[in-house]
């Protein structure tokens, strides 16, 4: 199992919901932070309770509706200094539900693909880069198991290019100790899930981090992660290395 203390990450989405509960259990395993939320002031609470964890931790802010500033979030990270060994991004948006889904606008696709799949992309391949040099990187996509509902078209169309661009990506890699893959959460209480989903947030960990701290060198997985709940981080890791395989371009993930 990777030990992430003293090793840095990137959270996107961190300011609340799945991110935040990232957040702090990055924090708990001593891994140093760059928070990103829609502003920097939106990450004020959780930018708190990580560095009295006792890591170092930045908040960075950007509307990633607006990828003018998600290029400029880019860019103040790298003035940061720092080595971006983990990338979890957790960032997202449903933008709509439809009733008359029939009548579903562009817009609704236009915003949900800049947010949910561009932008997430962009970061991807900023970061990358620098993990193959170093030669380590981990790379976690949220996707979503949102499956047979026109009335979110524009969020569940953003979420499957979002797997199938990572699953390729990752083709790539597998076999290196640069592990790309996705995790979904579940239908949890979030402002994205809302107050009726099933799930609290916290059962979302360890299976939303687990693809930071696998160390057997494959890429390409989805790790749903309804399957880790109530699990050690030790049995975690175990299970993703175990029962979870890689994807290989067949229909479905």
């Amino acid at each position: 199992m990777v030990d992430v203390k003293g090793r840095w990450a990137f959270i996107t989405g961190a300011a609340r919901g799945i991110g935040y509960g990232a957040a702090l259990f990055m924090a708990k395993h001593g891994c140093n932070l760059i928070l990103h939320g829609r502003t920097k002031a939106h990450c004020d609470k959780v930018l708190d309770e990580v560095q009295k964890l006792g890591v170092k931790a930045y908040a960075v802010g950007a509307e990633f509706s607006d990828l003018s500033q998600v290029e400029k979030m880019l860019g103040e990270i790298d003035s940061l200094g720092v080595d971006v060994d983990i990338v979890l991004n957790n960032a997202g948006i449903q933008i709509a539900y439809r009733n008359e889904y029939l009548k579903t606008p562009p817009s609704d696709y236009e915003e949900s693909f800049k947010i949910n799949t561009i932008a997430p992309m962009m970061i991807v391949y900023h970061f990358l880069p620098l993990m193959e040099k170093r030669g380590f990187g981990r790379i976690v996509n949220t996707t979503s198991g949102i499956r047979l509902e026109p009335e979110q078209a524009g969020y569940s169309a953003s979420k499957a290019a979002l797997d199938k661009v990572t699953m390729d990506l990752a083709s790539k890699y597998n076999g290196t100790d640069v592990c790309i893959n996705i995790t979904d959460p579940g239908w949890c209480r979030t402002d994205l899930g809302g107050q009726h989903a099933p799930n609290a947030p916290e059962s979302s960990l360890p299976g939303v981090v687990v693809g930071a701290f696998i160390d057997d060198k494959k890429s390409g997985r989805n790790f749903a992660a309804g399957h880790f709940h109530g699990l050690t981080l030790d049995d975690a890791v175990r299970l993703a290395q175990t029962d979870f395989p890689t994807y290989t371009g067949s229909v479905g993930l």
